[in-house]
């Protein structure tokens, strides 16, 4: 069943409420998870991303509950992982000449998984736009190694969504959709432990992306990643608060979040990244996280 996002945009993807293992013994998941997968109905109809392998059934089912198959003129893939490319083999035979864009990595990483069936995919980079009509285009950020060397973000202009991809993520599988409807302690733990144990590594990176989504002028409204809540209220409030406190180090142990509940705290020091980034309005934080050297058992 569809839940509406903003504007003409949807979410379509699944909760998995049960889900406790996701990627291996090491990260364990105590809250359940979501794969997010995006209807985009303009004067162009587009789907953004898929799901996951074993509920790749449910999803075109559902999927054809609310819309006509064909009546998609555009597939974005941001990420070729099969958490999110799952369900494009069972799709595509329904619907083989349907353009797919993605990074040429994301072609070969797509292929490599599911062999070459001779798909339609238009191949993107950083800058390149795709016109969805009523005015609207799709901006694509190509987010190498953050944290596949195939993964992207699509920006949709005129309603100033960033599909993120994994990016601002959380194993955190919540009914309501938007984080300003979840438990704020719990759901800012889990996208600090999801960005500690998944993009840790990578964090230099993405703040260079951030910074360059910042050049490309394309204010946030809102960040609506592959896995958990919707950033709605004060969206950057995560771009700003993740760097700050997870940057790697040489040490052993990695500097995760002591998580404040029901108290003010005072503004992380990153705000050059808040100011290098153009923003739609916005409503101010009503929380924060600031890092501490603690163990967080995955």
């Amino acid at each position: 069943m569809r839940k509406h996002v903003k504007g003409n945009v949807s979410w379509i993807g699944y909760v998995d409420w049960e889900l406790e293992s996701f990627h291996g013994d090491d990260y364990s998941i105590y809250n359940g998870s979501s794969q997010n997968a995006y209807l985009i109905e303009e004067e162009k109809t587009v789907l953004v991303d898929t799901i996951w392998v074993p509920h790749r059934f449910d999803f075109i089912e559902n999927l054809k509950k609310e819309i006509d198959l064909h009546k998609i003129d555009y597939i974005i893939a941001n990420h070729g992982e099969c958490d999110h490319s799952g369900a494009l083999t069972t799709l595509m035979e329904e619907i083989p000449d349907t353009p797919i864009y993605c990074t040429a990595n994301a072609v070969r990483s797509i292929e490599g998984q599911y062999g070459k069936r001779g798909w339609n995919f238009h191949v993107v980079k950083t800058g390149d736009s795709l016109d969805i009509g009523n005015g609207k285009k799709l901006i694509f950020v190509e987010m190498r190694m953050l944290h596949w060397p195939d993964s992207m973000a699509t920006y949709m202009t005129g309603d100033n969504i960033l599909f993120s991809m994994d990016a601002f993520g959380q194993h955190y599988a919540v009914e309501e959709l938007f984080n300003d409807k979840a438990d704020q302690c719990l759901l800012n733990r889990e996208a600090m432990k999801y960005f500690a144990n998944i993009l840790n590594p990578f964090a230099p990176i993405l703040t260079k992306k951030l910074e360059e989504i910042g050049k490309l002028n394309l204010p946030i409204g809102m960040i609506a990643p592959s896995h958990g809540a919707i950033w709605r209220t004060d969206p950057l409030q995560i771009v700003e608060n993740t760097p700050s406190g997870l940057m790697p180090t040489r040490k052993t142990r990695l500097p995760l979040p002591t998580i404040p509940c029901g108290t003010a705290q005072n503004p992380l020091p990153t705000r050059s990244l808040r100011k290098s980034m153009p923003r739609a309005r916005i409503q101010s934080s009503r929380s924060s996280i600031s890092p501490s050297p603690i163990r967080m058992k995955s």
